[in-house]
This record gives C-alpha cells, sequence and structure tokens, in this order.
C-alpha cells in the first residue's frame, strides 16, 4: 500500500515552487489562484522573498501548503491508499484524499498560520528539540515542571521529541533533560509554543473558521497527528484538526500505525526532506522517496 506524507512549518526555502510555476500550467493557474484567494502575492515571497520574511508564520503555513499541493495536483498517477501530514501538514492531505477543496483548505491554512501568530504575541513562547532521550523521560520532566506550561509537542522519531511551553518552562526543562542526559535540548527558532495549551486562542478561531467549511468523505483514510489512527469519518477528521493546535503530534505513532495498516511506501510530497529522514528512523524496512 501507498502512503503518501506532507511536511509542516520548517520545510520552507526560499525558491520553493518557482520551477513547478514556471513549467507547468496547472501549477502556474493554481499558484496564481492562491495569490487572488490570499489578496496578496505569496508567490514573490516563495520565489523571490527572504528567509526571515518566509519564517513568518502567516506567510510560512500557506507557502508550505501551497508547494505540497500544487505539487500533488500536478502528479499524472496519484492514487494514494493512506495519507498523513505532520501538523499544517494535515492540510495538504486532507486535500490530496478530497476532504477538502483546494480553496477552502487555503482560506483555513491562512486563518490557522494568522491565528497563531496571534496567539505567539499574546504568549510569548517558544519550543525546543530534546534529541537522545525516552520519550517517558522527557514526558516527566515536562510534568514536574508545576509553575510553568511545558509539553511535550512532537514525537517526531524515536530519540527525538520537541517541547512546547512558556519562554522560562523551556529553559528550566532543557537545563533538566540536558542533566538527565539528553544528547542536546536546543531551542528552535520559532514563533511560539505550537502544539501546547498556549495556542488555545487560536484552536478557538479555527474551531469557528471551520464550521463554516464543507468536509467530503475522503478517497482514503487519513492518520491525523491527534489520534493516529486511519480516519474517514468528516466529522472526526473536523474535530481533530481543530483539537491538533493544543496536542501533540504524534508522529511517530501515526507512521506506526500507518505500517501496521500494510503502507509498504512512504512518498512525501512537499518542500525539504524532514518527514523522510524521520520515517527512516521509524522503520527502516519501509520504501521511502520524496517529490519536492
Amino acid at each position: 500500500m501507498k502512503a503518501y506524507v506532507f511536511p509542516g512549518q520548517g520545510a520552507q526555502f526560499v525558491g520553493m515552487g518557482k520551477e513547478l510555476y514556471e513549467s507547468n500550467s496547472m501549477a502556474k493557474e493554481l499558484f496564481e489562484q492562491a495569490n487572488e484567494i490570499l489578496g496578496f502575492r505569496i508567490t514573490d515571497e516563495m520565489f523571490n522573498g527572504t528567509d526571515e520574511g518566509l519564517k513568518q508564520t502567516k506567510i510560512t503555513q500557506p507557502a508550505v501548503f501551497l508547494h505540497s499541493v500544487v505539487l500533488a495536483k500536478t502528479l499524472d498517477d496519484f492514487n494514494p491508499d493512506m495519507v498523513a501530514g505532520h501538523s499544517l501538514g494535515e492540510f495538504s492531505a486532507l486535500v490530496a484524499n478530497g476532504t477538502l477543496e483546494f480553496e477552502d483548505a487555503l482560506q483555513l491554512v491562512s486563518i490557522r498560520a494568522q491565528a497563531m501568530q496571534k496567539a505567539c504575541e499574546i504568549n510569548p513562547s517558544t519550543m525546543a528539540a530534546i534529541i537522545g532521550l525516552d520519550d517517558n523521560i522527557v514526558e516527566e520532566v515536562c510534568a514536574s515542571i508545576q509553575d510553568d506550561v511545558v509539553v511535550a509537542a512532537n514525537y517526531n522519531c524515536p530519540g527525538q521529541l520537541v517541547i512546547s511551553g512558556s519562554n522560562s518552562g523551556i529553559d528550566k526543562a532543557c537545563e533538566l533533560l540536558t542533566e538527565k542526559g539528553a544528547r542536546r535540548a536546543l531551542k528552535l527558532p520559532v514563533g511560539g509554543a505550537f502544539h501546547s495549551p498556549l495556542m488555545e486562542p487560536a484552536r478557538e478561531e479555527l474551531a469557528a473558521a471551520i464550521e463554516d467549511v464543507a468536509f467530503n468523505t475522503p478517497s482514503c483514510p487519513i492518520y491525523q497527528n491527534v489520534s493516529t489512527k486511519g480516519e474517514l469519518s468528516p466529522e472526526v477528521i473536523k474535530k481533530n484538526l481543530v483539537a491538533q493546535l493544543t496536542s501533540s503530534v504524534k508522529w511517530t505513532q501515526s507512521v506506526q500505525q500507518m505500517i501496521a495498516d500494510g503502507a509498504k511506501s512512504f512518498t512525501e510530497i512537499g518542500p525539504g526532506r524532514a518527514l523522510q529522514g524521520m520515517i527512516v528512523k521509524i522503520d527502516r524496512s519501509v520504501e521511502i522517496s520524496g517529490l519536492s
């Protein structure tokens, strides 16, 4: 069975999608449609912008989504048996399996990105990658910090867990985790504490926006970050998509479940190779490739 996976924020780079825009008429049409929907030329930011400009959450998220979805839509033979996306990538996956229409998904991604950016401004916060420790040790240390928000946010692959929380909470956790033997406890250059309770204002805004959007029955299951199971119910998918903003991204567990359900090959569609690197650390027995 073929699984297609879609990257999230952090995969962006200046020049992303430019070759596709210039070489494929369908791609060009979709990119121009996106410029019109968003009300500004995001293609200028993607093709000729700056690293700093592209790092803004309100730019990054629609840019990564666009690159992934346009690439998938221009493939000749695209028939996934299952799909998944890392955080933001779930929106790309939901277009890929027909749950969301391109226009609706892009508008939701834009609303999500702006809401997350506002939540970051309300609660200055950050994230850190913890390398070389068992998940349960990281979870125990996060739970031991009572006077600050610190949670396990991204279960990327064995030995790599990203934590999320207040600035002071992350500093405390990094110090304690280093003492526990972490090979690295590295603060990340992100705008805030994604996938933590500090994203509650963004969750509420996204929940309101999602209520106005039609969710179709998907052509194949999506393995969502929150549940890790293959989902086919539009109502369950919608609920999980909202919960994702304040919940952990259980990527390791999702990939393991996809393999248990029959996935033999994984293809990453979108900028970068981050998901391919994670999957090979989760299970070396599956076939892994990428289209960017």
